[in-house]
């Protein structure tokens, strides 16, 4: 079975079944049967995740994903389709790395 574009997104940013569908707001046979191409924020996000999980990797985008950064947690920004927060949470990923303070 060839893999999907929500496939690909879901797994180049370590989501849930459930958080996809959130994200795009979509029911699982969607999903499976590969009808949400059409979306535009499914394209939107392939684009604009392609770099970073080239430049930070896999790994360290699924902790990015789940770290609280300045913006709160990119997975909370995106599973809420607050899509320009998550491009902003890109850039800053982009700009600075993946950084994890120690809380005091």
């Amino acid at each position: 079975m060839p893999t999907t574009a929500a496939q690909l997104l879901a797994e180049r940013l370590g989501l849930t079944d459930d958080e996809i569908l959130r994200v795009l707001d979509a029911d699982p046979l969607s999903v499976i049967v590969g009808e949400l191409e059409h979306k535009p924020q499914l394209a939107l996000l392939l684009t604009l995740t392609a770099e970073p999980a080239e430049q930070v990797g896999l790994p360290t985008l699924h902790r990015w994903m789940r770290t609280s950064g300045p913006a709160g947690r990119p997975v909370e920004l995106l599973t809420a389709r607050r899509f320009g927060e998550f491009e902003d949470a890109l850039a800053t990923l982009r700009d600075r790395g993946l950084v994890i303070r120690k809380s005091s």
